[in-house]
Formats: structure tokens, sequence, C-alpha cells
């Protein structure tokens, strides 16, 4: 990828507007108007405001500036640490902890593909990553019958979720409670079969695990 060129989304296609977005949020979390920005980096008031506002990647040099001001990393305003461990940024100077509501963690809980799922074995609490989907209020996951994501039948688990973003210094955790059980009739895995996603490690997924939340609570953490 050229120095220039956007970093690419999920789907692959480029996400242009990140780097505004962030530039934006940081600028903010730090107090400072667009003005400020302007003024401390040289740059035109008009060209801090279009690189906010729209698909704009900023030459290096300008990026460069960005960041020294708003106290971060050209990276980090690219995007390019996502794949780095979360929380490893800096607390934002005024941080507000709130709770979800229920609608707002079946959102959340819907919005994610991995989820980690906690069960009790023989050795201790097992927390494993699991894919998953939300269907008719239910988490749905495939495994296989010998893989350790099928320990969890027949046992009341949690399942937890969460997005961070370092940069903004924000984020959220869904976490559902409920009983663990192996789905067997044959229309119901049918009717599922197109839902359901199979698990990243391959491998035989013939074995269908729903979990019934039966408590649902969120947090989240968000800058003003």
């Amino acid at each position: 990828m050229s120095e220039n060129q956007q970093p690419a989304g999920p789907t692959g296609r480029p996400q242009p507007g990140d780097v505004g977005r962030r530039i934006v949020q940081r600028r903010e979390a730090l107090g400072l108007s667009r003005d400020d920005v302007a003024a401390r980096t040289g740059m035109a008031a008009e060209y801090v405001r279009y690189v906010e506002e729209h698909p704009a990647q900023p030459e290096p040099d300008a990026l460069t500036r960005l960041a020294g001001v708003l106290q971060t990393t050209v990276e980090q305003l690219r995007g390019g640490e996502v794949d780095l461990p979360p929380g490893r940024g800096v607390p934002s100077a005024n941080p507000v902890f709130e709770p979800l509501t229920p609608e707002e963690c079946r959102a959340r809980l819907s919005s994610c593909g991995v989820g980690r799922v906690a069960f009790g074995t023989d050795l201790g609490i097992e927390v494993l990553p699991v894919n998953y989907s939300v269907i008719d209020g239910s988490i749905v996951y495939r495994t296989g019958g010998g893989a350790a994501p099928a320990a969890a039948i027949r046992q009341q688990v949690a399942f937890e979720v969460d997005r961070v973003d370092d940069v903004l210094s924000q984020g959220w955790s869904v976490l559902a409670n409920g009983p663990a059980e192996r789905i067997t009739d044959p229309e119901e895995i049918d009717r599922l079969a197109g839902d359901a996603p199979l698990p990243w490690t391959g491998g035989p997924a013939d074995l269908w695990i729903r979990i019934t939340p039966d408590r649902l609570t969120g947090r989240i953490i968000r800058t003003v």
C-alpha cells in the first residue's frame, strides 16, 4: 500500500472517512477547536475543516503535524494499529461511564460476529472465542463434537462481546448469561443453516449450540 493510500476496511474497500473522524474525535477529546489545530499546525482552518469533513487523505507532512498537535501518532490517525491489543491508548480527559439499556445491549450483540463464551471445566474456567449469530434473540454457534466449545452444552455460561477504540478513548462491552443447549431438531437446524457462521478454525461443525440469555448487561465508556 502506498503512503497516501487509504487503509482498507473489513470488506477490502477503502474507508476514506476514518482519518477525518479520528481527527475530529481526538481534537474534541483534547478540548481543541478547529482554529486551535489550524494555528498550532500552521495550516489554514479551511484545510483542517476539509480534512475532517471529507474523505481526504492528508499528505504525510500534514498528517505528521496533525498527529503531533493531537498528541497521537500517524498510524493511529490512519487506523493502522487496529490489529494491536486494545487498551493501550491514553484515557480521555473527560470519560463518561454509563450502563447500556437492554435494547442497546441487544443491538451491539447483534452487530458482532465473534464473541467469547465462558464455562466451567475440570481444569477451571475456559474462555473461548467463537463465530456466532444472534437468531430469534438467542446466540447460536457451530462447532465440532470434540472441539473445546462443545463443552459449554448443559451449562450456565457467560458470553461477552466488546469494542475498544484506543484513538477515540472509548468503547463498550456486553455480557449475556444463560444456559447453553444443543440444537438437535433437523428442521430447526435447516432453518438456522443460512444464518449461523462456520467456525474460522475449520473442520467439522455439525454441532449446533444455542445460548438463551436470561440476563443481559452492558456498559459504555465515551468521551464528552
